[in-house]
């Protein structure tokens, strides 16, 4: 799998042959097993299980590459007077996010992602998160454990009442038609996975694109207009890079513009749906589910002001299923994260060429 640098600095200095790698959460990736560097290279090696944000700057101080997933680097931390050895930042993610690029272009510190390591885990989570809402699995769960299956009247009702405003029972997979927001290695396989259960697949162009438009080389995909998916679909997962263009893709208008009896699939990032507008459309029916893996801002909970978690039982009756941000999470990704890890650092110190996506 091919790693990808995500901002290209300098190569290291040929007189440098001892490197000082700080690891600062190996609780969500496990270190490789050993890190084999090239002839001539030796290095230390300092592992932390967890990191908090106020512990980041003692820790990096005297670190030539660092290893991080999702604490974040920003310009301050990033400065010469803080970490004034740091030469590269290896991100076991997919994102590069939680990094700021430019101060790192500034500094000449090169920074490599993983991208694609966790896409089959994201892909399946994005199906298994369809299903769920689809069919109502969290809310149907909850309302038999308070006893409301008992009801003579209720039990062969309930799919009818959860899954849309029209009353009919949800829809089999045959009759869906999923719209793919942001068409990378998560979104291929989730349109494999979808047209493998009979659906039909529209993948979106751009918002604001007035007119379909062809994939890239290679593929058979064609683009069909933002406001046709989202006008169409049935099954709406989005896919897609949060940038700020993309920020509230999704909000008041697009889910009043969605069918009815839709559901909406976030593994993306949050900050792409509005999140009280996606309460507010569960609440007044105008789609029939959703199920988000992703929020605004992260860790979620109430404290952090999230509709979606509001820590009391106002949601307790919509179909509304939530995961904390967890798709990634699968024993083939970590291998992936510690085998493209180990590349990136390699690379780098022998200066092989990598592609760049800024």
């Amino acid at each position: 799998m091919e790693a990808t640098a995500a901002a290209t600095g300098f190569p290291p200095n040929p007189s440098e042959t001892h490197h000082n790698i700080v690891s600062l959460e190996t609780f969500w990736v496990p270190l490789p097993s050993a890190f084999r560097f090239p002839a001539g290279h030796t290095h230390t090696l300092t592992a932390y299980p967890l990191t908090d944000p106020s512990q980041v700057a003692a820790r990096i101080r005297d670190a030539s590459i660092v290893l991080l997933s999702v604490l974040r680097l920003d310009a301050a931390l990033l400065s010469p007077e803080v970490c004034p050895h740091l030469r590269m930042v290896a991100v076991v993610a997919s994102g590069t996010d939680s990094v700021d690029l430019e101060a790192c272009r500034r500094r000449g510190i090169h920074v490599a992602n993983t991208p694609h390591a966790n896409a089959d885990a994201v892909a399946e989570h994005a199906l298994a998160l369809y299903f769920a809402a689809r069919r109502s699995v969290v809310l149907a769960h909850a309302r038999t454990q308070r006893g409301v299956w008992t009801h003579p009247a209720e039990g062969p009702r309930l799919l009818h009442t959860l899954n849309g405003p029209d009353g009919k029972p949800p829809r089999t997979s045959a009759h869906e038609i999923a719209g793919i927001v942001g068409y990378g290695a998560v979104g291929r396989k989730v349109a494999k996975l979808f047209k493998a259960l009979g659906m039909r697949v529209l993948v979106s162009g751009r918002k604001g694109a007035a007119v379909a438009a062809k994939g890239s080389e290679g593929e058979e995909e064609t683009r069909k207009p933002f406001d046709t998916v989202i006008r169409t679909a049935s099954v709406l997962v989005l896919c897609l890079p949060r940038l700020p263009s993309t920020e509230n893709l999704i909000g008041a208008a697009e889910l009043e513009a969605m069918p009815r009896h839709a559901v909406l699939v976030n593994v993306a990032r949050g900050g792409i749906v509005d999140e009280q507008a996606l309460v507010d459309a569960l609440r007044s029916r105008s789609i029939a589910g959703a199920a988000v893996d992703v929020y605004a801002r992260e860790p979620a909970g109430p404290e952090t002001g999230t509709p979606l978690l509001p820590g009391d039982e106002s949601l307790r009756d919509l179909n509304l299923i939530t995961t904390p941000h967890v798709a990634w999470c699968a024993e083939d990704t970590n291998q992936n994260y510690n085998d493209m890890t180990v590349e990136n650092i390699h690379s780098w110190l022998e200066g092989r060429p990598t592609s760049t996506v800024v």
